[in-house]
């Protein structure tokens, strides 16, 4: 039998192109290269307060037939680490295996992780930009992407990005803390 894990994003619709082949990657890294993975669309969030209610109210109960549920919104600026814990001991007790993760500051940071080359800011300004989706990510996508394909091109970048997944744990420290606690999950 397979491992099932359920990605849960802030907004899948463009989020999943970049979150689905990611957390792939990151199974594979944990011995799991059969790991089923998906991302939530049923019921589809519209921000970071939002999906974090429904992951109370109806996420938990609905998915918890999954292997492991990953929460992985925008940072946006802000310190999660508490409400993750609350939410993590919330699905504990539940029964419910949940990891949160928040991108610092958008999941945007993750794809553009691969593609320094390409961009004329530091990284370490890129990194600290709340709003690095619309000063970085759009208008790399709009020179970078593939406008005709479904997502703009985000899963052709993000699968560029993958082939140094560990530059990009590197890049992105939060994504290796991430594969070291669901290594920890198998322990």
């Amino acid at each position: 039998m397979s491992f099932r894990v359920k990605v849960i994003p802030e907004d899948p619709t463009y989020n999943g192109y970049i979150l689905q082949p990611l957390v792939s990657r990151i199974m594979r890294a944990c011995n799991k290269p059969n790991a089923r993975v998906s991302v939530l669309s049923n019921p589809k969030a519209k921000g970071y307060e939002h999906i974090k209610s429904l992951l109370v109210d109806q996420i938990m109960d609905g998915y918890s037939h999954f292997d492991l549920l990953l929460f992985l919104p925008d940072a946006d600026g802000k310190d999660r680490s508490s409400e993750f814990v609350r939410l993590e001991d919330i699905a504990e007790k539940k029964g419910v295996r949940l990891l949160c993760c928040a991108a610092k500051e958008e999941i945007e940071i993750w794809l553009l992780a691969g593609h320094q080359d390409k961009l004329s800011e530091s990284w370490f300004d890129i990194r600290s930009d709340v709003s690095v989706k619309e000063n970085v990510f759009d208008p790399f996508l709009a020179e970078y992407g593939d406008s005709r394909r479904a997502g703009g091109g985000r899963d052709i970048l993000i699968g560029e990005t993958l082939r140094n997944y560990n530059g990009l744990k590197e890049r992105c420290p939060e994504l290796k803390d991430l594969e070291e606690r669901i290594q920890d999950v198998f322990r």
